[in-house]
């Protein structure tokens, strides 16, 4: 009977059929990505994606497209020991609306982003720091295992990308020596970001002592939405005390550079104060997250620092499990405030619709805007998608440069010499919503300037575009760049 049904019934009709499932699975797909109530280029972009490519855009859907921001991959408000952040977040608005900071220019100057953070993100302000400002492998390196040497409690690390080499080796190494010397270490290494680190790498650090874990381990990347959402944040703080945040990952490219690319170039802070409490509080959520383990203190999370240097620092922290892409909106504030000059570093320019018309205006309202991007990059596809937009950030009057001396993988953002920003996050769509990033929102002149004076050697060391020139690429590299736009919204 079962083979008449098959025979007589569904082998007649297996194309209808199949194309009754096709149509189910592309409306209903199309009809829960509306429902989102996304960016509508975005949207318009999944479901013709879902339409001309059932089975292919139903498997990418799955691993990129999903919005976790509203589903929360997991709930911080369930860690009793951050309603000291949110008190004091409160504290510092009612500070703010008194004009306590009246006579702190650097901080008056900048009121708007500051409130704007502490609403959206809780990222406290924090007056009382020392900050020491690095832009090479060799200088950063050295500070950073100079300072895990002296460690005599705890060093926390938290890396994208953590390599098998020689720095990474040498980084184990020294974690090693610390374990077994009794020092609390622990270890956090994205599991896509790290995806060739050995298990016998891993293996020798937890044999020692050292409390490692993957973020968001992806064991059958074909059959999870996980891959798309990474943690991009680079951390490492050292006895509460020192911090090191930035964008560079722990790899000999850079030190060594690569013969595609040459010298790789980015910019890292050490800190000493009360922000390197900050940065231990996003390192412990963190922790939690990968672990399900509370390791909260108030002598880790509130320690009190005897610095008096006064560099402001407020750091903020952004991803799908934040409730506001709190990173973006504090770029679109700052710009829309600049009346002098706005400078950007950045590898990847994919920027969503809010932040290039943000940038446009400045120019176009008399704004010195100037960016810096890489001459060659190690990702073709974003590369031509940044490329994409170059002919209309020039129609604006934006001066545009192409770095030429090896890849500057430096995320900067400098306005009027009286705030910058440095962190992990890029200049583009997947830092603003799918990545967990960390970042220094800096209100300092002196700091400030010191970076705009290394942004102006590095234009010097650049290729500005030529307006007339750019017109004139080849019809096939245009095609590739307008195609790789059309896509980058999607990753």
């Amino acid at each position: 009977m079962l083979f008449d049904f098959w025979n007589n019934i569904l082998l007649p009709n297996l194309s209808l059929i199949i194309l009754l499932i096709y149509l189910f699975t592309v409306i209903s797909t199309a009809v829960m990505v509306i429902h989102e109530k996304r960016d509508p280029a975005k949207t318009s972009i999944w479901v013709l994606i879902l339409i001309l490519l059932p089975v292919v855009g139903l498997i990418f859907y799955i691993l990129f497209g999903q919005n976790r921001r509203k589903e929360k991959i997991f709930n911080r408000k369930g860690i009793k020991d951050l309603q000291q952040i949110e008190l004091l977040s409160n504290n510092q608005l009612v500070d703010i609306q008194a004009k306590k900071f009246v006579n702190i220019p650097s901080i008056t100057d900048n009121l708007g982003i500051i409130t704007l953070l502490l609403n959206n993100s809780k990222a406290l302000l924090t007056e009382h720091n020392q900050v020491e400002i690095f832009q090479t492998g060799r200088k950063t390196f050295r500070s950073i295992l100079d300072n895990i040497d002296g460690a005599k409690k705890s060093i926390h690390l938290e890396f994208y990308i953590i390599a098998n080499d020689e720095i990474g080796n040498k980084i184990k190494d020294k974690l090693i020596d610390k374990a077994r010397e009794g020092i609390k270490v622990r270890l956090i290494f994205d599991d896509v970001g790290s995806w060739h680190l050995p298990k016998r790498f891993v293996a020798e650090l937890v044999a020692a002592g050292v409390e490692v874990y993957p973020f968001m381990e992806v064991k059958f990347p074909l059959l999870t939405s996980k891959v798309n959402y990474r943690n991009h944040r680079k951390i490492i703080v050292i006895d509460g005390k020192v911090a090191f945040m930035g964008g560079m990952n722990i790899a000999d490219r850079y030190l060594k550079g690569d013969e595609l690319l040459g010298t790789w170039y980015d910019t890292v802070l050490r800190i000493e104060g009360d922000a390197v409490n900050v940065l231990q509080i996003i390192f412990l959520i963190d922790w939690y997250f990968v672990s399900n383990k509370l390791e909260f203190s108030k002598e880790e999370c509130f320690f009190r620092h005897s610095i008096t240097t006064k560099h402001s620092l407020q750091i903020t922290s952004s991803g799908p499990d934040s409730d506001w892409a709190s990173i973006m909106q504090a770029f679109f504030a700052a710009i829309t405030r600049a009346r002098k000059h706005i400078y950007i570093s950045t590898p990847y320019f994919v920027p969503n619709e809010s932040i290039l018309t943000a940038l446009k205006t400045a120019s176009l309202s008399g704004v010195d805007v100037r960016i810096v991007l890489p001459g060659k990059s190690d990702s073709t596809v974003v590369y031509w998608s940044s490329l994409s937009y170059v002919s209309e950030l020039l129609d604006a009057g934006i001066k545009v440069y192409l770095f030429q001396n090896g890849f500057n993988h430096s995320k900067i953002l400098m306005i009027d010499s009286n705030f910058a920003s440095v962190g992990s996050a890029n200049m583009d769509i997947r830092s603003f919503e799918d990545n967990f990033e960390v970042l220094a929102m800096i209100y300092d002149q002196e700091l400030t300037l010191s970076l705009e004076k290394q942004f102006l050697r590095d234009i010097r060391k650049s290729k500005q575009v030529n307006a007339l020139k750019w017109k004139q690429r080849s019809n096939v590299q245009n095609f590739k760049e307008s195609l790789a736009r059309i896509f980058s919204p999607l990753f």
